[in-house]
């Protein structure tokens, strides 16, 4: 990539986090001039996001774990992640184990060790997203103690810090989506550990050291990925299932455009017989079902759960149509009759 695409990217990145700022502050409605009937007296803390302990009267930013309610009064959540939560925590998850593998399969020669390493990012994965799990409130149950997501805004509260008197502003920045934040980062944290762990021991015992370049690549893009996470969480946390069927729409025709022969019949015995194919091909279909059901989340089963079988759909209308692509029959003459040639 070159460096002024790098700048473009930066700066369009910069662009739609200073449009973030400016949007969401004006969707804010002050609550400081309501007062609920069942406050006996008392006024509600400004902002959407302040509240105060019981018996405490400054207004602040609830401790972790808490959320103010409608009478400003913050009350420990004690939710279970929904389905939805749940789709999302393993979708972050999962763009990690993808990279993992993605970079392996890039980085190294395919010979044997390769399914080693495949299986080493594997275990590192689920050792994390486990003690992950593990060390959630509740601590040592695999158990999850959550807030409920409400609105777009709950993931970034910084934004709504509240100024009463327009000189002297109220912080009350705090994790109202408890713990979705703070427990991807958590994950990436610890992925990365248990790769600097094992992996290396692994590419050690290859041949030439095989694997260390997908190190390196790891050590660049998981603190990417918590940077992402932390500008754009939100954005993700609504987006994650749509993106998730664009892309492996995207990526399944990109790993079918590579082959040498496309021809339909060859398609079909490639991505059959070869066993790196098919399993390729098969996890997209996992991933594109995957995106259908956060879609859904399978409210109506009868009607949503028939969708899944519409997954190999995308691969079935590239191999059908494929012929038709074939620049000798869009353009079905030299160049040279251009020129006069």
């Amino acid at each position: 990539m070159h460096l002024g695409t790098k700048f473009s990217v930066f700066g369009t990145l910069m662009i739609f986090i200073v449009l973030l700022s400016i949007i969401l502050p004006l969707c804010a409605s002050d609550d400081s001039g309501r007062i609920p009937p069942n406050l006996k007296g008392k006024k509600p803390c400004p902002g959407r996001y302040c509240g105060r302990m019981p018996g405490n009267e400054t207004c602040k930013a609830c401790p972790r774990g808490y959320a103010p309610d409608a009478s400003s009064i913050c009350v420990q959540c004690n939710s279970n992640p929904t389905f939805y939560d749940w789709l999302y925590l393993g979708f972050m998850g999962l763009v990690s184990l993808v990279l993992h593998w993605g970079f392996i399969d890039l980085l190294s020669h395919p010979k044997r060790g390769v399914l080693l390493l495949h299986t080493s990012a594997f275990i590192e994965t689920v050792l994390a997203a486990w003690l992950t799990l593990f060390l959630s409130d509740p601590v040592g149950k695999m158990e999850v103690r959550s807030c409920n997501v409400n609105q777009f805004s709950d993931w970034y509260t910084m934004l709504f810090n509240p100024t009463p008197d327009y000189y002297n502003t109220v912080y009350c920045t705090q994790e109202i989506v408890y713990p979705l934040y703070t427990m991807v980062m958590i994950y990436y944290v610890f992925s990365l550990l248990f790769m600097m762990l094992l992996r290396p021991i692994i590419s050690y015992k290859l041949p030439g050291c095989q694997g260390y370049r997908s190190i390196y690549a790891a050590l660049y893009f998981l603190p990417i990925l918590i940077l992402i996470h932390a500008v754009l969480g939100g954005v993700i946390y609504y987006a994650f299932p749509y993106i998730i069927v664009v892309v492996s729409v995207i990526t399944s025709a990109c790993h079918l455009a590579t082959e040498e022969n496309q021809k339909m019949k060859e398609l079909i015995k490639q991505n059959v017989t070869n066993m790196r194919n098919l399993i390729i091909l098969l996890g997209h279909w996992l991933l594109h079902a995957y995106g259908i059901i956060a879609i859904t989340q399978l409210i109506q089963p009868a009607f949503h759960a028939p969708l899944i079988a519409m997954v190999p759909f995308p691969t079935i209308f590239y191999i059908l149509t494929v012929r038709f692509t074939d620049p000798a029959l869009v353009y079905p003459f030299k160049s040279g009759s251009l020129q006069g040639g």
